[in-house]
């Protein structure tokens, strides 16, 4: 079976890769808002609540924190705090919590789907096994629930525990078909806004509260994480499609392989005569063999640049909720944030 997928994934590419230098990298970013200094107290506290006296679970929490990460989550605590009255020893325990609750999401996340890689790093089931995995999310939802109750705005709490029931729930609900449209388009929505995107919009209430923010602007605020959530993982997605397994720390088409439909597949079966999709669009089974030529099928019918679509009108959306805010170093540092996630590579 032959694509044109040479020059539409040349197409995707330059897509996805702006020039570097309109791309702001994260560091710089949290720089250029002077929260450098802040997450490093962020991650020596995250360090030291992943500890256990469990020898066990202090090599696998170790091993989990190690592994790093954006630290995203934290960074809009932070921001969103800015925009109003900023104090560190606040914003400092939603930061640390929502890291920690974000962890151990992504553990009990990769037991269920038997994802043996993230970040480059083999995931805690697979090093250890199912029991360690289990405990250490469960070890780590404690303790950011640990970290939130020196926090006195009972909000936060509810914020964080509303959005934990709400990916746990959206675990329960993959995409399951692939047609018609309409149907699988609202599954994947539903699916990223529980996975992604309400951490990301509890972390932005939490910091706007303990800035002082009214309630509008907290409303506000949390509809900026929201898409910026939504596009974040659309953009994951489309990674996993057109990525390659050294800027991803696991192999491109991670996600058809474990049989989750993402919205690249979506919109490709949609818009395609390809026998190899429609077929797929029947089933919903891909063979793992079969990847290799799904994923060219999927560039080659236009299901990158259309889910790209999507990403850019949830960064759009994003950005007009910024201009509820005054201009300050916060809300720049938001807005590069969402050029960040539409353009980043990994």
């Amino acid at each position: 079976m032959a694509f044109p997928e040479l020059k539409t994934a040349r197409k995707v590419e330059m897509t996805l890769q702006r020039a570097s230098s309109a791309m702001p990298e994260l560091s710089s970013i949290f720089w250029r808002a002077g929260l450098s200094a802040d997450l490093r107290a962020v991650e020596q506290r995250i360090n030291e609540r992943a500890r256990s006296n469990s020898p066990l679970l202090h090599g696998a929490g170790e091993h989990t924190v190690g592994a790093g990460g954006k630290r995203m989550r934290a960074a809009l605590v932070l921001l969103a705090a800015r925009l109003g009255n900023y104090q560190l020893n606040r914003a400092i325990h939603p930061a640390v919590a929502v890291e920690l609750l974000h962890a151990a999401t992504l553990i009990h996340d990769d037991l269920v789907d038997n994802t043996a890689q993230r970040r480059g790093r083999s995931t805690v089931h697979t090093r250890w096994d199912s029991h360690v995995a289990l405990m250490l999310g469960d070890f780590l939802f404690a303790a950011s629930a640990f970290e939130l109750s020196a926090e006195p705005d009972p909000r936060i709490i509810h914020f964080y525990a509303e959005a934990a029931r709400t990916i746990v729930e959206g675990e329960l609900r993959p995409v399951t078909q692939l047609v018609p449209l309409e149907v699988a388009l609202n599954q994947y929505r539903r699916k990223i806004g529980a996975k992604t995107a309400v951490l990301f919009e509890a972390a932005c209430k939490a910091g706007l509260t303990v800035g002082g923010g009214s309630d509008a602007q907290i409303a506000e605020i949390g509809r900026f994480g929201y898409e910026l959530g939504m596009a974040f993982q659309i953009v994951d997605d489309v990674l996993d499609v057109v990525g390659d397994e050294a800027t991803l720390g696991k192999p491109a088409g991670n996600d058809l392989r474990e049989g989750t439909l993402t919205l690249p597949l979506i919109y490709a079966v949609d818009h395609t005569s390809d026998p190899l999709l429609r077929e797929l669009a029947q089933t919903a089974q891909p063979e793992t063999a079969l990847v290799p030529q799904i994923l060219r099928a999927v560039v080659a019918s236009g299901g990158v640049e259309r889910a790209m679509d999507d990403a850019r009108a949830s960064v759009e959306r994003a950005q007009r909720v910024l201009e509820f805010f005054p201009r300050s170093a916060a809300r720049d540092a938001c807005a590069d944030m969402l050029v960040f996630v539409l353009n980043r590579q990994v």
